[in-house]
């Protein structure tokens, strides 16, 4: 009883109705629709032979089972090599006929209704599904698709297949002139992205009220995003995003896909391609240490190092509560890693030195800083001593326990530098490069890039914070730019610059364009909801001491050199001698141990002359206190 209830059942009911009923047609407009007597027994036996060659081949190419409400291209190629099959081998068992007269014309008719009974009927169950079962029209919303290739077709064709979703495409929206004016999968090409205020007027005029507009564009600008999300808002309509066809071909759902448009569509980085065999080779089987592995891009290293097997990997950081936080992760997404966490500081040169040595570490990735620019001119010495000092330990010990590689993160705030963090950056860099090459020294590289959207202490966190409170949002200058990329970027490049290294290297990586800070509170604004300057107010507050309208990324001694990446580029400049480097080292710690800030800035002016240092409040005041008391 169960069978008869199945939806096998009545699939094949269906074509075995369909195989009898074929030919019986097919034999009666042979005849004119009048079969004489004398071909009913010609008939009975055709139909007999068809039912049971006919209905063997259709249950070998399993057309009895699938749903017909999400038939596809796919299964019409199928149906229609199965009706080849069948019509064929029917056929031939029917040649014996053929001498006492059966009609040979029969063969070609019964294959063109059998196939069309096949295919159509499932044909017309997705018609019915996608056309006519929809929910009430008051729930459902129009759509338009900005993207008319293959991520757009997809989702509509997805739609389709759910109307309980309520939505209604109602056609496309495409860039490329070639495709302006054509029809896909029965819906128009309306126009372009510019025209979607008037494309969207026009259409609410007519009745079509267009609800959101989804952008199904992996390879999207930031600012074709940008433009279509205003666009948008000026028309009235919501915008959202579909993202790259990786992300849908992760297993999820290609609907449930379709979110808010978020600060890192705006930026429209084109997804980074990884020689992953590259990186695997270098990690596999090493032990990987990452100082600052609880920060923004220590965190995100560890994460991404530990997808490609090392031996073992240990993170070094000293803020434990964040380092707990990042092992407990790791632990859970990778039980089988063998992982390490030391709670030090780099400052500690005994403290480094005793967990490179006591792992027996291979690769070394330093991430560990103080990076808030503003912070550092008012604690310069603290600076100095973490990331140069910090930095001159970790160097120390790695060339001590003889590892393999050093791979450093650097800044863009260290080419010509106008603030101690800058500074402090570019003097690792130099000391970096200045250690000696060759078989069994340590490869030491810096890797230099711009902002991390979203990373601890970037004005995206601070911007949200303010948009939350209700405003103001505050910018230090309306022209202020700055590079962004978002961190798993970052890091992936990262990773890629490290399978470069030949020795001392400074790997740049592809910002792309610099982005107006003010420009990015205002579409973080519009992206909450709300309109700046209306709702949300933007203040502007001065520059800080530190800071520089524009970053730059590469020093005028500096020569680029192109890599196999793309988005990867070496800048090659003079380099310092090791004995120069290593008195300038003791002279550092004396100038340290008393204390004497303008000692330790002046020592490291000598490695970086252009540093172009800015007037820190509490020392004008102090210069001045002691011009009054002179």
């Amino acid at each position: 009883m169960i069978f008869f209830k199945s939806r096998r059942f009545w699939i094949w009911l269906y074509q075995t109705l369909l195989i009898a009923g074929a030919l019986a047609l097919a034999f009666a407009l042979r005849f004119d629709l009048a079969i004489p007597r004398v071909e009913i027994g010609h008939l009975r036996r055709a139909v007999l032979l068809a039912l049971i060659v006919k209905s063997a081949v259709f249950a070998l190419a399993r057309m009895d089972r699938g749903w017909w409400r999400y038939v596809g291209s796919t299964d019409l190629i199928r149906i229609l090599a199965a009706n080849v099959v069948a019509s064929a081998l029917f056929a031939l068992t029917t040649i014996p006929l053929v001498l006492s007269g059966f009609p040979r014309s029969v063969w070609i008719v019964d294959f063109l209704l059998c196939f069309l009974g096949t295919a159509g009927m499932r044909f017309a169950v997705r018609i019915f599904y996608e056309t006519l079962k929809r929910e009430s029209a008051h729930r459902v919303k129009g759509l338009l698709v900005y993207g008319a290739g293959d991520a757009g077709t997809t989702l509509v064709r997805e739609i389709r297949a759910h109307p309980s979703l309520g939505y209604r495409v109602v056609g496309f929206i495409d860039d490329l002139r070639e495709k302006r004016r054509a029809v896909i999968q029965g819906l128009p090409v309306l126009g372009s992205g510019r025209e979607i205020p008037s494309l969207i007027a026009d259409l609410n005029r007519n009745g079509r009220k267009i609800d959101e507009v989804v952008i199904t564009m992996p390879s999207a600008s930031g600012r074709q995003i940008r433009d279509a999300m205003a666009n948008c808002r000026f028309a009235g309509v919501a915008c959202k995003i579909l993202p790259g066809i990786g992300e849908i071909l992760s297993g999820k759902v290609l609907i449930s896909q379709i979110r808010e448009l978020s600060v890192t569509d705006l930026l429209g980085r084109m997804p980074t391609k990884l020689d992953e065999t590259k990186i695997r080779a270098d990690l596999m089987g090493r032990c990987v240490l990452i100082t600052g592995a609880a920060g923004s891009i220590g965190s995100e290293l560890s994460r991404q190092v530990a997808q490609f097997e090392p031996r073992k990997l240990v993170l070094f950081d000293q803020a434990e509560s964040d380092l707990f936080r990042i092992e407990l992760e790791l632990r859970e997404k990778h039980p089988r890693l063998d992982l390490a966490v030391e709670l030090g500081t780099i400052r500690d040169e005994t403290r480094i030195a005793e967990a490179v040595r006591r792992h027996r570490v291979e690769s070394i990735f330093h991430a560990a800083a103080y990076k808030h620019v503003p912070m550092m001119e008012h604690h310069v010495l603290e600076a100095v001593v973490n990331n140069v000092m910090g930095t001159w330990n970790l160097i120390e010990a790695a060339r001590a326990n003889h590892v393999s590689d050093f791979i450093m993160i650097s800044s863009d705030k260290a080419v010509n530098p106008t603030s101690v963090m800058g500074l402090t950056k570019r003097v690792t860099e130099l000391l970096a490069s200045a250690m000696p090459a060759g078989p069994g020294c340590t490869s030491f590289v810096s890797v230099r890039f711009g902002n991390v959207l979203g990373s601890n202490g970037s004005v995206v966190p601070l911007f949200q914070s303010q948009i939350a409170a209700g405003g103001p949002v505050t910018v230090t200058h309306p022209e202020m730019r700055r590079y962004f990329m978002t961190i798993r970027e970052a890091v992936s490049l990262v990773l890629q610059a490290s399978v470069m290294k030949r020795h001392s290297e400074i790997f740049l990586l592809d910002m792309g364009e610099p982005i107006r800070i003010a420009d990015l509170a205002r579409q973080m604004i519009r992206l909450s909801g709300m309109e700046p300057d209306e709702d949300i107010q933007i203040r502007y507050t001065g520059m800080r001491p530190g800071e520089k309208l524009f970053e730059e990324l590469r020093t005028d001694d500096e020569h680029i050199l192109p890599t196999y990446h793309e988005k990867i580029k070496i800048f090659e400049s003079a380099r310092l001698e090791l004995e120069f480097v290593e008195a300038w080292i003791e002279e550092l710690r004396t100038a340290l141990a008393a204390r004497d800030e303008s000692a330790a800035l002046a020592h490291l002016r000598e490695l970086v002359p252009e540093y172009q240092e800015h007037k820190r409040p509490e020392r004008e005041h102090a210069r001045l206190a002691a011009q009054v008391s002179a």
